[in-house]
């Protein structure tokens, strides 16, 4: 089996895990006690006091106290340079608020405008490095620089699905090399992206971890008793190796959920969000709103995107499509006309296991409705969908009524989308799921959304919905970034 690649050695494994390493605290440090002088040096000498140039000199250490005592940012599997920020928002922050009363205590004469200053350049230079060591991290873990060879034990569906989305996105930093389990390399199972082997059963770990250079062990659902995977957790953290485990009940468990304890005994507590209560309540509210400011502000161009499809060719300006949405009521959502003669277009089936989207059957876009699909303006119209309450600006993207009927028999946990309204954009969309993908995929993708959900999920997915209109406006018009 191979082994991890040469370029990710020591250097690569200490910029990984910098977080928690004395090299890390050293960079973070650096960093801080440049913005700090940099903070003080541009107030100007003669407003620099000697106790505000040693009261600075504290910050660089309580910032970094509490990015340790609050243990941020953890490596985490997905790289997240939203996340990443966000911590270094808090840190700095309370930083901030600290130095405040800690200058009142020493009886200071401004404190509130030395604060603000590092407050400031502590926030660019260190969100700057943080910024720069995710793109870093995330690029590494692409090419596979930071791949770690990793065992997956089990070897049913749960097994399959993790080796899939393994391989699928290599950003997890997750190379999977094969299968343990209780039955040994008796088959090999045949997955979506490549064959990968079972390579032993379970207590053959200590030479198959000789033999691979394995790094990380998953353990999924398993044939062999509790017991025995208790062992072989016990026998990865003798061997060094990271252990991670998918959870019975995986489904059910979302961002909310609450580790408690009887006795010795762990205990997690779900807390789920009802899609009929007060917080969808809001949520749909604030949809109605921005679809409101939106139309008012992009009025100008919805004047001129009108003005091109009429001219493009002869039929109405806006398509209408019967779709399925909350509690499986169907509504017509509204898209810019891209075709010509779409009173003619044929009945269409996607392959099995495939989403619709994009062109299906002859290609009749007009030369103005492929610069609306390349560009996603056509979907503007949506907004009136949003505000008359069909819809949301983020949620699952809503279906046409025949293949709903088809994905709810054949994919499973397909009907629980209804459970909120349909989006514009949404968790799939951003994550590249549009066209024609994976059904199943977004499926697995739009449900963690509901169970997920909070504002800042939302406002999260808005913002990575234009980051991917812009960086898919380098793409070939014939490969439009439609969201459907």
């Amino acid at each position: 089996m191979p082994k991890t690649p040469a370029s990710s050695g020591w250097v690569a494994r200490l910029l990984d895990s910098c977080e928690l390493s004395a090299f890390g605290v050293g960079v973070d440090l650096v960093l801080l006690y440049l913005a700090t002088v940099a903070a003080l040096l541009g107030a100007g000498r003669a407003h620099v006091r000697v106790r505000d140039w040693w009261l600075a000199m504290l910050y660089p250490l309580i910032v970094v106290g509490l990015a340790r005592f609050r243990r941020w940012p953890a490596p985490r599997l997905e790289v997240s340079l939203i996340d990443a920020t966000a911590e270094v928002l808090g840190g700095v922050s309370l930083a901030a608020m600290l130095m405040i009363a800690l200058d009142e205590i020493v009886g200071g004469g401004h404190p509130i405008a030395l604060a603000l200053r590092l407050w400031l350049f502590a926030l660019v230079y260190l969100g700057a490095g943080r910024a720069m060591l995710v793109s870093w991290r995330r690029h590494a873990r692409r090419t596979g620089a930071l791949a770690r060879p990793t065992l997956i034990v089990g070897s049913g569906v749960v097994a399959d699905q993790v080796a899939q989305r393994l391989l699928g996105r290599p950003e997890y930093g997750l190379r999977p090399i094969g299968f343990l389990d209780v039955d040994g390399p008796n088959a090999s199972y045949s997955r979506g992206f490549a064959e990968l082997p079972t390579l032993g059963t379970t207590d053959e770990i200590t030479g198959i971890v000789e033999r691979t250079g394995a790094r990380h062990v998953i353990v999924a659902f398993s044939s062999q008793p509790d017991h025995a995977n208790l062992a072989l957790v016990r026998r990865c953290e003798q061997l060094g190796l990271e252990v991670s485990l998918v959870p019975r009940l995986f489904e059910s468990i979302n961002e909310r959920v609450a580790l408690d304890r009887v006795g010795g005994m762990p205990l997690l507590t779900l807390r789920s969000i009802d899609p009929t209560g007060w917080q969808f309540a809001t949520k749909h509210a604030l949809d109605r709103g921005l679809a409101l400011l939106g139309l008012i502000v992009g009025a100008p161009i919805l004047l001129m995107i009108v003005g091109a499809v009429r001219l493009s060719s002869p039929g109405p300006v806006l398509f209408r499509q019967r779709r399925v949405g909350r509690d499986g009521k169907a509504f017509e959502m509204y898209k810019f006309r891209t075709m010509v003669d779409q009173s003619e277009e044929a009945a269409f089936l996607p392959p099995d296991g495939l989403a619709p989207g994009g062109v299906e059957g002859a290609d009749r876009r007009t030369a103005v409705g492929r610069w609306l699909r390349w560009s996603s303006l056509d979907e503007l119209p949506q907004l009136l969908n949003v505000l008359r309450g069909d819809m949301s600006l983020v949620g699952p993207r809503p279906e046409r009524p025949e293949f709903v009927e088809r994905f709810t028999r054949d994919v499973y946990g397909y009907e629980q989308r209804h459970r909120v309204k349909s989006g514009i954009t949404g968790w799939a969309q951003v994550n590249g799921l549009r066209g024609r993908t994976s059904i199943a995929d977004r499926v697995e993708w739009d449900n963690y959304y509901i169970r997920n959900w909070s504002l800042m999920f939302d406002l999260r997915i808005l913002a990575l919905t234009v980051v991917d209109v812009f960086r898919d406006r380098g793409m070939a018009s014939d490969s439009p970034p439609t969201v459907d």
